[in-house]
C-alpha cells in the first residue's frame, strides 16, 4: 500500500528498542510505524547524535513525516553513543561500518518490513549512507546523502589541499563531549555502569587527525570517490553552496552519473527543509518521491529527474547574515557534459589571453583571510564571507576587464600555477572573486594547497618547483556584464586554515585560471523543488533559549585575535521531561609577524536536565604550535547530580 495517492497513516512510535550486533554489543533504535499498514519499506538513519535528546527535535521534523506516507522509519544511536552499548574510538571505525549492514539486515528481516530498505542522514549520518552503498547488502536498496563527504581527507572537517583545517579543534573538543554524555534509563538499570565504561574507554580522536597530515591509508578509508565503481544502489545526494561538503555532489554526479542524482542549494550544514541561506527546500517532499520510485512492492522506477539541479548565485552586498540569496535554480546534465573552459593568463595587466610579465611574490600576510567568514561545517547562523576587498588589497591579485556580457561558471574551477620555493614547505590560498562597478567583491570559490606535499597530497615533496595545479571548490555562479573577475593569491588563509610552520616565500612565475562555463543560458526547473514544509501545529518540544552566535575581534597592534561564542541554546521535550543545552566558545589568536604562534581554543558544553537527575559535560582543548610542531592540551570533565564523577586531562606533541 506504500505511495497509494493521498494515503496518510497514523503513526506508533517505539521510543527504544535494541538491536542486537553479532559480537554481543547493542545498538539503541527509535521506530516510527505506519499504523495498520501492513508490512513496508524501512528507512535508516544511523548517527552517533543521541536520539534521546540532542538530535530528537530534528528527528521528528522527518521521521513521522515518512512513517505516515508508508514507511518504517527507524532511527540508530552508533556503537559508543547515545542508548547504545560498546565504545567508538574514532569516526567511520570498521565496527562502525559493519554496524550499519547489520543494522540494515535486521530491519528486512522484521515482520514490519517488506525487506527493502532506504538509508538517509546529513554530515556523518549522510557519509554513512554513502558508506553503505559500497557493494551495499541486497536489502538496501536507495539513499539519500545530504552535505556528506565523499573524500575525508579533501572535503571533511579535518584537511583542506593538505593544510591543517582549524575547525578540526572544534571538532576535537565536540566530539568527545557528544560520546561522553550519559545513556539515559532507556538503556536499562545498568545505564550508570554502562556510562562509566563508556567514559574509561573513552579517546581523543584530534591527534590521530592532526598527525595523518597526508592523504594515506587513514584518510582513504571510507572515501567512496576512492571506490566509486563499487557503488551499487541509486544515490540523491544533497548539498550546498555555503557548506564546504558540497564538493561531493558535483563530483559523485562525475564519478558516477548512472547512479547519482544531485541538488545543491545555496544553504549551509543543514537539512534543505531548514536550509539557511534560503530559499530552502520541501526535503521531505523531495525524499518521498525518491523513496517512492526505489523502495516500492512494484519495480524500481527510474528517475526521470535531471541529474543536477542546482541553484546559481550571484553577487549580492556580502554580509554575515542572508536570509534569502539573489540567484535562479536551474536543471543541467553531468557539469562535465555541459560546459566549456575558458582560460585566463596571468599577466602584468590582470588576467588575460596570454601570459605576460612576472615573476610575482605571493604576500605572506597574516591578515589575509579575515573576511572569508566561517567554513560552515556546523550549520551555524550567519559567518558568510564578508566584502573581499579588503583582503584582495593586501593579496598577489590579478583581474579582468568589465566583462561584456553575463558568464556562469560551473563546475570544477582550477589554477594551474609555476612556482619556485626557495625554501621547503609553505602553502598557497587562492580565492576567485566577482567585483561589482561599485569595488564591492564577494567571493565566488576558493582553496588552499600545502606546498609541502607532493601532487597526491599524500607524501612530502622536495623543494616546490615547478606546475602546479590547484582545484578550487565546485561552483555555480552568474558573474554579471559589467562586473571583473580577480583572482586573488596569498601564502596563509587564518583563521580558516593553520598557517605554514614557518614563513615559506612563494615566487610565481606564471600561471593560468580556467572556469568551466555554460555556453548558453541554462535550462530552468521543469518541475519545481518542493517548498519547505509547514511544521506540524503540535510539536513535542520547545526552544527555551535560542540566542545567535556573537562574533569576537580583538585586533591589537601587535595581535590578531577572533572567535565567536554560541551562548547557551535549550530546548525541552515534554514526552521525556528532559532540557538538553550546550555553550561554545571559539577563539583563533596570533602575533601579526609569527606563523608559528597561531593558536585556537574551544570550550564545549552541553547539560542535559532530566527527571532522574543533571549531567553536565565539559571539554576544552587548545591547540598551538610550537618549534615546528602542533601541542595539544585537552581537558574533559563530567558532572552528575553537581559532582565531578570523571575529570581527565590530555596533552601531546605532533610534528607538523
Amino acid at each position: 500500500m506504500v505511495g497509494a495517492i493521498g494515503t496518510v497513516w497514523p503513526v506508533t512510535v517505539t521510543d527504544h528498542l535494541w538491536i542486537e550486533m553479532p559480537d554481543g554489543v547493542r545498538l539503541a533504535g527509535r521506530l516510527w510505524l505506519p499504523r495498520g499498514a501492513g508490512p513496508v519499506p524501512g528507512i535508516l538513519e544511523y548517527i552517533p547524535y543521541r536520539k534521546a535528546d540532542m538530535v530528537r527535535a530534528r528527528d521528528e521534523r522527518t521521521h513521522p513525516v515518512f512513517a505516515a506516507h508508508g514507511y518504517a522509519c527507524l532511527r540508530v544511536d552508533m556503537r559508543g553513543s547515545g542508548d547504545s552499548e560498546g565504545h567508538m574510538p574514532d569516526m567511520y571505525a570498521e565496527a562502525e561500518l559493519a554496524d550499519a549492514r547489520h543494522v540494515i539486515e535486521w530491519m528486512a528481516r522484521q515482520p514490519w518490513c517488506t525487506g527493502r530498505i532506504g538509508m538517509f542522514g546529513t554530515s556523518w549520518g549522510g557519509t554513512a549512507s554513502l558508506q553503505s552503498s559500497v557493494e551495499a547488502p541486497v536489502a538496501l536498496k536507495a539513499v539519500i546523502a545530504v552535505c556528506a563527504t565523499h573524500d575525508r581527507y579533501t572535503d571533511d572537517i579535518h584537511h583542506m589541499g593538505g593544510c591543517a583545517l582549524t575547525d578540526s579543534v572544534e571538532w576535537g573538543a565536540t566530539l568527545p563531549a557528544i560520546l561522553a554524555a550519559p545513556p539515559t534509563p532507556n538503556a536499562g538499570p545498568g545505564w550508570q555502569e554502562m556510562w562509566r565504561n563508556r567514559l574509561d574507554a573513552l579517546t581523543f580522536p584530534l591527534e590521530r587527525w592532526l598527525r595523518e597530515d597526508g592523504r594515506g591509508a587513514y584518510w582513504r578509508h571510507g572515501s567512496v570517490i576512492h571506490e566509486a565503481d563499487r557503488l551499487s544502489v541509486p544515490i540523491l545526494a544533497v548539498g550546498g553552496w555555503s557548506d564546504r561538503y558540497s564538493n561531493s555532489v558535483m563530483a559523485l554526479v562525475a564519478a558516477r552519473p548512472d547512479l547519482v542524482w544531485g541538488v545543491i542549494g545555496p544553504w549551509g550544514h543543514h537539512y534543505p527543509d531548514q536550509g539557511h541561506p534560503g530559499p530552502a527546500m520541501g526535503f521531505q517532499a523531495l525524499a518521498l518521491d525518491w523513496w517512492d520510485r526505489w523502495l516500492g512492492d512494484h519495480a524500481p522506477t527510474p528517475s526521470d529527474w535531471p541529474r543536477l539541479r542546482v541553484w546559481v548565485r550571484e553577487h549580492e552586498p556580502p554580509e554575515d547574515v542572508i536570509e534569502q540569496r539573489a540567484g535562479q535554480w536551474i536543471q543541467t546534465g553531468p557539469s562535465g557534459d555541459e560546459v566549456r573552459p575558458c582560460l585566463w593568463h596571468l599577466s602584468e595587466d590582470g588576467l588575460a589571453e596570454a601570459a605576460a610579465g612576472g615573476p610575482w611574490t605571493v604576500p605572506l600576510d597574516l591578515a589575509i583571510g579575515r573576511s572569508s567568514g566561517d567554513t560552515g561545517y556546523f550549520g551555524r547562523y550567519g559567518g558568510l564571507p564578508a566584502d573581499q576587498a579588503e583582503d584582495d588589497a593586501r593579496s598577489l591579485s590579478f583581474e579582468t576587464p568589465p566583462l561584456g556580457q553575463d558568464l556562469i561558471v560551473y563546475g570544477d574551477v582550477s589554477v594551474a600555477l609555476h612556482i619556485d620555493c626557495r625554501e621547503p614547505g609553505g602553502q598557497i590560498a587562492l580565492r576567485l572573486c566577482d567585483v561589482a562597478p561599485d569595488g564591492t567583491a564577494m567571493r565566488i570559490t576558493y582553496a588552499v594547497r600545502n606546498l609541502a606535499l607532493d601532487e597526491a597530497l599524500e607524501e612530502t615533496s622536495a623543494l616546490p618547483r615547478g606546475d602546479v595545479r590547484v582545484p578550487l571548490h565546485t561552483t555555480a555562479y552568474r558573474v554579471r556584464a559589467g562586473h571583473r573577475l580577480r583572482l586573488a593569491l596569498s601564502a596563509s588563509l587564518w583563521p580558516l586554515v593553520w598557517p605554514a610552520a614557518k614563513a615559506c616565500p612563494v615566487l610565481i612565475t606564471g600561471g593560468a585560471l580556467t572556469l568551466p562555463v555554460l555556453p548558453k543560458e541554462p535550462q530552468p526547473l521543469a518541475v519545481p523543488l518542493p517548498s519547505p514544509d509547514v511544521p506540524p501545529a503540535k510539536t513535542t518540544y520547545t526552544l527555551r533559549t535560542a540566542p545567535q552566535i556573537e562574533r569576537l575581534v580583538g585586533d591589537d597592534a601587535q595581535r590578531l585575535v577572533s572567535g565567536w561564542h554560541q551562548p547557551d541554546r535549550a530546548v525541552a521535550f515534554s514526552e521525556t521531561r528532559t532540557v538538553f543545552s550546550f555553550e561554545t566558545r571559539a577563539e583563533h589568536q596570533l602575533v601579526r609577524a609569527d606563523p608559528g604562534s597561531a593558536q585556537a581554543a574551544i570550550n564545549h558544553r552541553l547539560t542535559f536536565d532530566r527527571p532522574d537527575g543533571r549531567a553536565e559535560v565539559r571539554s576544552e582543548v587548545t591547540v598551538r604550535t610550537e618549534n615546528a610542531a602542533f601541542v595539544v592540551d585537552g581537558a574533559l570533565e563530567v558532572d552528575w547530580q553537581g559532582a565531578t564523577i570523571h575529570r581527565r586531562a590530555w596533552s601531546s606533541k605532533i610534528r607538523r
